[in-house]
């Protein structure tokens, strides 16, 4: 059977890097795996996994969701010319008050997490639709299902891709596309570690006494609930790689 060709965005770490090389050791090499980063500087950490065991099942390449020549560069570097399992998944958190959020921060998480899904979507869809096959996964949250405090931007972010997902899926079924969002609880990944976040202890912010203090407990809560109640990366992987197993199963020869 021939590989299928899978594209992946935000590779440099926790669950794009892992189902990268999860979906690259098929035994069967079923998929070839274009493993994209913005920034391939953090590319170490991808090749330490795979140790050169998969060259003729992954690509890394470089690509920036906020970037449309960089996304269209990136498809460019597709040898095969299509892509059949898109997974769009490059995301960024931001978590404080909304009154100490600048605009510019919060642009730039709406640009990556809703901007850049569709950005991704729009660039390869057209081939999909061509083809009248292909499947597109995409990295939701549970803050795309309900508020959360101190995330109002970040879950306004998932609530919006969660909106233009569900609203792709009713069109595109009719084009053999399957749109599948896969929603995270709390994740084992370096997604705490790396969000923007405002710290309570700032004295530049102007934030009342009160809201800081809650910050402070949410905060409190929300390295608990990391420690103790995370999901493990590869429960995820395994909701992915089954989502992405459906589309073989279901090509006709």
């Amino acid at each position: 059977m021939e590989q299928k060709v899978v594209l992946i965005t935000g590779c440099s770490s926790g669950i794009g890097l892992s189902l990268a090389v999860h979906l690259a050791s098929n035994p069967s090499k079923a998929y070839k795996v274009y493993a994209t980063m913005r920034n391939l500087d953090k590319k170490q950490r991808l090749l330490e996994s795979v140790r050169g065991l998969h060259k003729d099942t992954m690509a890394i390449l470089q690509m920036d969701v906020t970037d449309q020549q960089s996304i269209l560069d990136a498809k460019k570097n597709v040898t095969e010319g299509r892509i059949d399992i898109l997974v769009c998944n490059a995301g960024v958190g931001l978590m404080g008050p909304l009154e100490a959020q600048s605009l510019d921060t919060i642009h730039a998480v709406l640009d990556v997490n809703l901007l850049g899904t569709i950005r991704t979507i729009q660039t390869f869809l057209p081939d999909m639709k061509r083809k009248r096959l292909g499947r597109i996964l995409v990295t939701g949250s549970m803050g795309g299902l309900q508020g959360l405090p101190f995330n109002e931007v970040y879950c306004a972010s998932k609530f919006a891709v969660e909106g233009a997902c569900e609203s792709l899926a009713i069109l595109l079924q009719h084009f053999n596309i399957h749109v599948s969002l896969i929603e995270c609880g709390p994740v084992n990944t370096d997604f705490l570690m790396n969000l923007k976040r405002t710290e309570p202890s700032d004295e530049v912010l102007e934030v009342d006494g009160y809201t800081r203090s809650l910050y402070d407990q949410y905060l409190q809560h929300c390295q608990s609930v990391f420690q103790n109640a995370a999901q493990d990366t590869d429960d995820i992987i395994q909701v992915l790689q089954q989502t992405a197993r459906t589309l073989i199963q279901n090509v006709k020869p």
